[in-house]
């Protein structure tokens, strides 16, 4: 937080002649006002979209000390909320009791409440169509839904990802609908989510935070509001930085991640063990980050972010051909392991994948979460029973299927027990996700043939069994 203004200099800063847009006097003594609240935390916070993004970021900004609306058109999810009963897997439901005691954290679903938030703080979800192209569809209706109750000393922040330009060219010119002029009679600012579902050592307050925006004020603004919610902030010079910034992290993690599950295929066929070569590998202190294959990518993240760079990039006749190569190598992953899955169960049982009785364990995109956003462990069911196998699937995580845009035929679908008389009714098993608390050694035990798409059965079995990496 060492980065965040004091408020003696955003104060400064309002009265320095050329430190950006001119500013009408209502707006300088908004300005002040708005900024003394942020430092003393009396800022009332709307946070719009409260799932995985913004409902651990209303969590961090009620134990900053933050009053904080939560508003999501979900009636079922606020009525949840107002139960104490958390939406999201990886906010517990006394976080939920705990941040709304004392009317600390009021979760609504009346857009008029919003008008009463001194910061609103958008989190809504930026997918891809069928044809690659970005979904601006939420922030858009959100940015629609933000004029019936925008007024003159807001602080408005994007944090949903998305490609560069989105909050000048997309959000700002509907806000400005009202009259109101950004950076004069409301601040506007970006500053991409930074959440890892799953991973105990990080939180929304302990990852540092990038903030940009367009002109000084809401910059600062930006700055004071996320140096008391987060341990610390690196300002960039635009909205459109910070974009990029969320975006350049996200590709980074594709084209490493397409470039490992290439070299899994290539060192497969040399005989060679891609996992054996990558823990010799990160023994070297520099120069090297593991990265690890996979059935597929999934998430919100890294599947779709970087393709929104694809897309902008057309607008300047440039070709993105990392990003895309990187996908089709990731996007063949699924079709690969059910394909090696098919040979694992022609050569050692003799069988074929038609009429084979599949189990399917781990739905989840990650281990040890309840998040199957774009999870390959879909595409993977449906190719199966495409190819003819009966599939049941485990995971203890999400007992259910539920509506997914990708796969909605598959809602409702139940999961199955793990015990020894379930195990002895499978021909095989193929392994998605390595969520911790499953008995894979029972499975290894039982099954005839078990495709590993996660090395999580390593050391469960001898080197010529019936286990193969897949």
């Amino acid at each position: 937080m060492d980065s965040t203004p004091t408020l003696n200099q955003t104060t400064d800063l309002l009265r320095e002649p050329g430190a950006g847009p001119r500013v009408a006097p209502e707006a300088r003594s908004f300005g002040a006002d708005l900024f003394e609240r942020l430092e003393s935390r009396e800022a009332r916070v709307g946070v719009v979209g409260l799932g995985y993004v913004g409902l651990p970021l209303a969590a961090a900004a009620c134990r900053a000390g933050f009053r904080v609306l939560g508003f999501d058109v979900d009636a079922s999810k606020i009525s949840k909320l107002k139960l104490g009963q958390s939406p999201v897997g990886t906010v517990p439901n006394d976080t939920v009791t705990r941040i709304s005691a004392d009317g600390q954290f009021t979760p609504t679903a009346d857009v008029e409440a919003l008008k009463a938030a001194d910061v609103i703080i958008i989190c809504v979800p930026t997918p891809l169509d069928r044809h690659r192209n970005p979904d601006m569809s939420y922030i858009v209706g959100t940015g629609r839904m933000l004029t019936q109750v925008l007024r003159p000393g807001q602080l408005v922040v994007l944090e949903s990802t998305t490609y560069p330009g989105t909050t000048d060219e997309v959000l700002k010119p509907i806000l400005e609908e009202t009259g109101l002029v950004a950076g004069e009679d409301f601040l506007l600012a970006y500053s991409p989510e930074r959440e890892d579902p799953g991973n105990k050592s990080f939180e929304t307050s302990t990852i540092p935070r990038v903030v940009g925006a367009d002109d000084d004020r809401s910059r600062k603004a930006a700055e004071l509001l996320y140096g008391a919610i987060v341990s610390k902030v690196i300002p960039v010079s635009s909205t459109r930085a910070a974009e990029a910034v969320k975006l350049t992290e996200n590709i980074f993690r594709l084209v490493n991640i397409g470039l490992v599950n290439e070299l899994k295929v290539i060192l497969g066929q040399m005989d060679i063990d891609i996992w054996e070569v990558i823990e010799g590998a990160k023994s070297k202190p520099f120069g090297f980050m593991p990265f690890y294959p996979g059935p597929g990518l999934g998430g919100h993240c890294i599947p779709i972010d970087p393709f929104y760079l694809t897309w902008k990039a057309r607008e300047y006749d440039t070709p993105t051909r990392f990003i895309e190569l990187a996908g089709e190598v990731n996007a063949a992953a699924p079709r690969r392991v059910v394909d090696a899955l098919a040979e694992a169960l022609s050569v050692r049982s003799r069988k074929s994948l038609a009429g084979a009785r599949v189990l399917l364990v781990g739905l989840a995109y990650k281990k040890n979460v309840d998040d199957m956003r774009e999870s390959p462990a879909l595409t993977i069911l449906r190719a199966l029973e495409d190819r003819g196998a009966a599939v049941a699937f485990h995971d203890p995580h999400i007992p259910i299927i539920p509506m997914t845009r990708e796969h909605p035929e598959l809602a409702g679908r139940e999961g199955v027990a793990l015990d020894a008389a379930s195990l002895a009714d499978f021909d095989a098993a193929l392994i998605c996700t390595d969520h911790d608390g499953v008995d894979y050694q029972a499975m290894v035990d039982a099954i005839a043939v078990v495709a590993d798409s996660r090395n999580v059965t390593r050391g469960l079995h001898d080197p010529d069994s019936h286990v193969v990496r897949v």
